[in-house]
């Protein structure tokens, strides 16, 4: 969980940790499936393109940011 504050609102910003919850979240978002090799599945949707360590119960926080911010979720 994250906190972000203007100067007048805070905000709290849940991110997901759980790789299984990620690849269900993207597909629900209409990415696609392209490929996996080894533990890690890349999907796309359009230009962009999200690698996801998977299946990974807890990903480390930079991790999780850095797909966030590839899938547009920051």
């Amino acid at each position: 969980m994250r906190l972000t504050c203007s100067s007048t609102v805070c905000t709290y910003m849940y991110m997901e940790w759980n790789s299984r919850l990620i690849v269900k979240r993207l597909q629900n978002e209409g990415w696609q499936h392209v490929s996996t090799k080894g533990s890690h599945a890349k999907f796309r949707k359009g230009e962009q393109t999200v690698i996801v360590p998977h299946p990974k119960k807890d990903l480390p926080s930079g991790t999780a940011w850095s797909i966030a911010k590839m899938a547009g979720w920051l």
